[in-house]
């Protein structure tokens, strides 16, 4: 049996797991108060504060993406589960964009936070965990971030993690870390 993305993942200081319809009065608030923060960064789909009943719609889509093996959008909440974060996402990827996990050879890795959960190394910790789960999946010859060229602080997630830049596409950097040696052997 082929590895699987994991649907709960445990680091010390964070519980990552798919969202939830039921996430939506807890997601509320804080997009509302992170619209300024977040706005230049993620796309508007992901970050616009929406009536209650549609942002559980839009959490019902991303866990069915995440059973369909489409993409893994993780909420970030404390290791007690009790307080959001934020989010970390895991796309297949191929040459031509995002697929499904069946018809990718690398991934995209990508997160957001709350502005107060931030400059305390959650979004690298997470990051770090799906580079790891990513990294069981032995067909994924390496791993992505892409962020905007001003956005200072999501690229040293990156950095820290050992990512080279790669390309800078528009005014997207393209971030990238070897999974697989050519001969096939895993990075370490």
């Amino acid at each position: 049996m082929s590895p699987r993305i994991p649907t709960t993942v445990h680091t010390p200081r964070l519980l990552l797991r798919p969202w939830s319809p039921a996430d939506a009065e807890m997601l509320h608030p804080l997009l509302v108060a992170n619209v300024a923060h977040l706005g230049p960064w993620i796309p508007a789909h992901v970050f616009t504060p929406v009536p209650l009943r549609e942002l559980a719609e839009r959490l019902a889509g991303f866990a069915e993406d995440f059973a369909a093996d489409r993409s893994y959008r993780y909420a970030l909440l404390t290791s007690d589960g009790t307080r959001l974060c934020g989010e970390a996402d895991l796309f297949p990827r191929a040459a031509v964009g995002r697929v499904a996990l069946q018809a990718a050879d690398r991934v995209e890795l990508g997160y957001w936070l709350d502005a107060a959960a931030t400059g305390r190394g959650l979004a690298t910790e997470a990051t770090s965990a799906l580079l790891a789960v990513a990294a069981t999946l032995p067909w994924m010859t390496h791993a992505e971030i892409r962020c905007d060229v001003a956005n200072e602080p999501s690229a040293a997630v990156p950095r820290r993690l050992g990512f080279h830049l790669s390309e800078v596409e528009g005014s997207t950097q393209v971030w990238r870390k070897l999974l697989a040696s050519d001969d096939g052997t895993r990075a370490r």
